[in-house]
């Protein structure tokens, strides 16, 4: 009787620790023991301290691709304002091994997303004036911004770039900004 007794009890234990996982699992993120971050509202990944997980996107060494950069933030329930985080984080550079795609003299000037998904920004003449030029380089900077916010704010489905307030037939040349532009995955790896 005594051995029947601690199966019985084992599988119950091993039942409540499989239910306590799962709880924790729907609580913390919907992720199995993800204790340690949740997925929040804006669909990025949140800290416990008060800081979000958010991925740029910048130019490798050979300026052919875009790679992910990580980087941590304060949080904000706000979609506008972390999208001015966003650019704001993009035109300071990356942290180390990739190279930057926005020149450092460019700022923001204006941030802001309509009802339909559509993000504007409106940066200041030194994003075209300061480019280094060249088709592969345009794509990047384009993309780069396009896709750190389409990647981290699930509201936004396409971006359009200004320049001084301004709609711009092209940024170095290449590329029509007259359009908005959704994100494209082909150019990261």
């Amino acid at each position: 009787m005594g051995r029947k007794r601690l199966i019985f009890f084992s599988v119950l234990t091993l039942i409540a620790a499989g239910a306590a996982c799962l709880l924790l699992a729907y609580f913390y993120g919907k992720q199995p023991f993800s204790a340690f971050f949740r997925w929040g509202e804006s669909g990025i990944r949140q800290t416990f301290s008060g800081k979000s997980v958010i991925s740029l996107y910048f130019a490798d060494t050979d300026n052919a691709f875009l790679k992910s950069e990580q980087r941590s933030i304060p949080r904000t329930s706000d979609p506008a304002e972390l999208g001015r985080v966003i650019i704001e984080s993009l035109i300071k550079g990356p942290g180390g091994g990739l190279v930057r795609t926005i020149p450092e003299e460019a700022s923001l000037k204006a941030f802001y997303i309509t009802k339909d998904g559509s993000a504007y920004a409106d940066f200041t003449a030194a994003i075209r004036d300061k480019h280094p030029g060249g088709s592969s380089s345009e794509l990047l900077t384009v993309y780069s911004v396009v896709n750190s916010l389409v990647m981290n704010i699930p509201k936004i489905k396409r971006v359009k770039i200004l320049i001084e307030g301004r709609e711009s037939m092209t940024l170095a040349g290449h590329m029509d900004l007259r359009f908005p532009f959704k994100a494209n995955l082909l150019v990261v790896r």
